[in-house]
């Protein structure tokens, strides 16, 4: 359902919208819209422009519980006050000073050593030792890149002629990596050359030993030195702030609650008026909600409220917020992918629970594997608090119920008597057309019924609305009802063996629904007392209505043609679970019991899987598009009601 809303405004001295947030509204759910933008019609408005003092300190606070090695079990000391936290994170921040400064040389070193690694890390597959190629005195070295392209030719037309050894290292899309050697004689001509062909030098110090990949190595190795100095720092911090640690936690937590109290200012507004400096906040808060916050502040006189009743007048469309038993609590997931209900709409996730969990019963019934679903389902439900194992949990019981029914466990039919029917051999005979799966008409019948239902809650969902077109003359209206209604009913005397009404019933029953759709347009602006009935363009209007109605008639049909896929997953289930059996040998009275127990969990996963993904595809395409919108936007208080 549903939870009613309203809209109140707040307002008292200034200097007291501190205590006012802490006190009251921390403790209720309540989503603060900007008091600036909603009272547009109240002079000398402006905003707050204060700093919020706790941002700095409550960072300090922060970062020290997370230097705490069991920060999530230490219980807090509720016993300080707000002059002693500020007291508490100062001393903790001179405490930490000397290490945060270690801290700061081993990060600066560290990137000192990434630098030096960037410059060698190219020159990797030299063999060489650096030290004494950076000690040559009879032989002139150039270490550098060029760029890929300057590098072919150098090769095809350069190299044979220079006098000069090119030694290549690594190499990327744009650029080759390496050094060239020459002769001190020859070393400015091979220069010029090279500087032609845009060779970029890169200065190598004499600092490294070894080969350039046993350097880079070296340098690996002692960045990893410096994390784990680091490391050891964190945890000296850790058992230094250990002594204080129900104290830090305690100012974390609280400091969290008045900083976040604090920033209420962004969605408040100031007024100056007679000398007097006030607030105003303004938001949606759950009717139940209201009364509570009312009784609890009759006795103080700096809070002011006042609760707006007529907010269609004034505001805009209240937040949804949704509030469902606990059974059908995960199903409000589904709801929210669609797009949750508008404040006058009905909430559909009872509807879907029972709807989605049944018909995925009867497309997977079998008392094994809906049995896995349901145990399976509700422990992570129990443990993670998933919705959709919440939704697989609910799916797996009524899977059980119609495995008993259908006399199927783990694909076993004869283990266990059918209470109703076996999907793939009950057949049933209908006039004119013969033998057909009983639950295939079973399906189609119950999808009929389902359409109906949906027709039913848009008229109502339309009347709240005061759509008079959509109560009265749509498809899915009072006019589509009669129609639709009309054809099921002649349908069930057809397929019963009753009489079917004659030719004047058929054109009543038929006949004046459809040309209430057809005209339903010029009929709505005629209820609506609008000037122009008819549309100009009247040719246009009828050749559109006649396109219109042939789609009408063909949806119906084809909306209730979807629903035998009820019937045939209910068939499939049962002969995917045969070919299972066969595959081990079942029938032969001694079964590969490893075959029969993969074969399960791999019809479990994924015929569950794909009925999981059908069944929603009914609740969204065949079901929700003929009575709900979701156009409502989620209620998101300010802060969670703290217990």
């Amino acid at each position: 359902m549903i939870v009613k809303m309203k809209f109140i405004n707040i307002s008292g001295p200034r200097n007291d919208i501190d205590r006012v947030t802490d006190q009251y509204l921390s403790r209720y759910e309540i989503q603060l819209e900007s008091a600036l933008s909603e009272l547009k019609t109240v002079e000398n408005l402006r905003p707050f422009v204060e700093i919020n003092p706790y941002r700095d300190v409550l960072a300090k606070a922060t970062q020290f519980v997370s230097y705490l090695p069991n920060a999530d079990t230490v219980t807090p000391d509720s016993s300080l006050g707000l002059d002693d936290m500020f007291e508490l994170v100062r001393n903790a921040s001179a405490d930490y000073e000397d290490l945060q400064q270690k801290k700061e040389k081993c990060k600066n070193k560290i990137e000192q050593l990434r630098t030096k690694q960037q410059i060698i890390a190219p020159f990797r597959p030299l063999e060489c030792d650096l030290h004494q190629v950076l000690s040559y005195r009879f032989i002139t070295y150039r270490f550098g890149r060029i760029a890929v392209e300057h590098y072919h030719k150098m090769q095809k037309y350069l190299m044979d002629d220079l006098g000069a050894i090119f030694v290549e290292g690594e190499r990327d899309e744009s650029f080759v990596y390496g050094a060239y050697f020459v002769s001190p004689g020859e070393a400015k001509k091979v220069d010029a050359v090279f500087r032609s062909l845009h060779f970029e030098r890169i200065e190598l110090k004499d600092e490294f030993e070894g080969t350039p990949a046993y350097a880079y190595q070296e340098l690996e190795k002692e960045i990893a030195r410096v994390n784990v100095e680091m490391n050891d720092l964190d945890k000296e911090a850790g058992e230094m702030l250990s002594d204080r640690a129900a104290q830090l936690v305690a100012a974390k937590n609280r400091l969290e609650e008045l900083s976040n109290n604090f920033d209420v200012r962004k969605m408040a507004a100031r007024m100056d008026e007679n000398q007097e400096d006030y607030y105003i906040l303004c938001g949606w808060m759950a009717e139940d909600d209201v009364d509570r916050f009312l009784e609890e502040i009759k006795d103080d006189d700096k809070v002011f409220v006042v609760v707006e009743d007529d907010h269609d007048a004034y505001f805009g469309e209240p937040p949804t917020k949704l509030e469902n038993p606990k059974l059908f609590k995960p199903f409000e997931m589904f709801i929210q992918m669609y797009g949750l209900p508008a404040h006058n709409e009905m909430d559909p996730t009872v509807f879907v629970g029972l709807t989605y969990s049944f018909i995925f019963g009867v497309m997977f019934g079998d008392v094994g594997q809906g049995l896995l679903l349901l145990i399976g389902g509700a422990l992570i439900y129990h443990f993670k608090k998933i919705p959709l194992a919440g939704i697989i949990s609910t799916a797996g019981f009524f899977s059980t119920i119609f495995g008993f029914m259908f006399g199927s466990i783990f694909g076993f039919e004869d283990v266990i008597p059918a209470l109703w029917l076996r999907p793939v051999d009950s057949m049933t005979t209908i006039p004119f057309i013969g033998k057909l799966n009983t639950v295939f008409i079973v399906a189609i019948g119950f999808g009929m019924g389902i359409i109906l239902l949906c027709m039913v809650f848009n008229i109502i969902n339309s009347f709240k609305m005061h759509d008079v077109e959509k109560t009265w003359f749509d498809t899915n209206a009072v006019a589509g009802l009669v129609f639709y209604g009309s054809a099921v009913l002649c349908i069930g005397l057809f397929v019963s063996g009753h009489a079917v009404p004659g030719g004047a019933v058929h054109a009543i029953m038929f006949g004046l629904p459809l040309l209430l759709i057809f005209f339903k347009e010029p009929l709505t602006n005629l209820v609506e007392k609008k000037a122009e009935v008819m549309p100009k363009e009247k040719g246009m209007f009828i050749v559109q209505g006649i396109f219109e109605l042939f789609e009408v008639i063909l949806s119906y049909f084809s909306n209730t043609l979807s629903f035998v896929r009820i019937g045939a997953f209910a068939v499939s289930h049962a002969a995917m679970m045969e070919v299972v059996l066969m595959l081990a040998g079942a029938e032969n009275g001694s079964p590969n019991w490893i075959v029969i127990i993969l074969g399960n969990l791999f019809v479990c996963a994924m015929e569950g899987l794909i009925v999981g993904i059908q069944v929603l595809r009914l609740e969204y395409y065949e079901m929700f598009s003929r009575f709900y919108k979701g156009s409502g936007r989620k209620f998101e208080p300010f802060c969670s009601k703290n217990k």
